[in-house]
């Protein structure tokens, strides 16, 4: 290890860089370590959570009383708010994705809400590490600043969240420009149709936090749960499907079929993806 690196490391660098992770990440680096990013096998969860069920959640009364500042300290201050979330991943899972958008949309706020508590957690410890990492080997290399806005990783977080429940009280009436739902639970049965996370009664709350010409991504690899989704943003007046010629050069759509867990899964046992991109209308 050069002397360069070790000093890029020192006892007070880390501390300086733990003090800006979330609440309850501790990043446990010593002189002798790198950074090593969570391993997934110790955060399993069944796949499937009850979004209906009285949760243990932390949430504001209302976007005005939500503190920012602790997911995206590099931008938002308890005395000053550079930016704001502007783009959602409902059902994040593992991340995927959100790590991706780090890049993809390295000027935009992003945050990934995932009702699950080891999932959520195993996201929100790889970001820190992440952060960490990426501040170390910046530091060693002495990259500029142009270089840093790549994938600092500082534009991106994730809760713990029920969006089905509360997403008005996290966001203001037309704050979000991207939401994401990608292979979310299918939800056969006729009785937890009621759980799913697209419905025409949800599509009321998404279109509420949507600014006008908005994005909403969705894709499953069950056709059933597609035609459902369709079906209820299509029936939706808030709401028009895009053309798939206008989205062969958005990075955002390509995305949503190869960075989330889920779908690497259906590609390695070469199922079929279902698309659809609905756009906000103005009221």
């Amino acid at each position: 290890m050069s002397e360069l690196f070790k000093q890029a490391i020192s006892k007070s660098r880390i501390m300086s860089e733990s003090s800006k992770l979330p609440e309850g990440e501790i990043a446990l680096i010593t002189e002798s370590e790198q950074v090593k990013l969570p391993q997934k096998k110790y955060f399993r969860q069944r796949a499937h959570s009850n979004p209906l069920s009285d949760h243990e959640l932390d949430y504001p009364s209302n976007p005005a009383q939500m503190n920012w500042s602790q997911h995206y300290p590099k931008y938002i201050t308890e005395e000053a708010q550079v930016k704001q979330v502007e783009v959602v991943d409902i059902g994040c899972g593992y991340g995927g994705l959100l790590i991706n958008l780090a890049s993809i949309l390295p000027n935009t706020l992003s945050l990934g809400m995932e009702i699950r508590v080891k999932v959520s957690t195993y996201v929100r410890t790889r970001i820190s590490k992440l952060r960490l990492q990426q501040s170390l080997q910046e530091s060693a290399a002495g990259k500029t600043e142009v270089e840093e806005k790549k994938g600092d990783y500082q534009n991106i977080a994730c809760i713990r969240a029920n969006a089905m429940k509360h997403m008005p009280n996290f966001f203001r009436k037309g704050q979000l420009s991207k939401a994401f739902i990608l292979f979310p639970d299918p939800h056969f049965k006729k009785q937890k149709l009621k759980w799913r996370v697209v419905s025409p009664l949800l599509l009321a709350e998404y279109a509420f936090v949507l600014a006008p010409d908005a994005l909403v991504y969705t894709i499953t690899d069950v056709l059933e749960v597609h035609e459902w989704m369709v079906k209820c943003f299509q029936e939706h007046p808030s709401f028009e499907r895009v053309p798939a010629s206008e989205l062969a050069d958005d990075p955002c759509y390509k995305a949503t079929f190869v960075t989330t867990e889920e779908g690497m899964k259906v590609a390695r046992n070469g199922g079929e993806k279902h698309p659809a991109v609905f756009r906000r209308i103005a009221d």
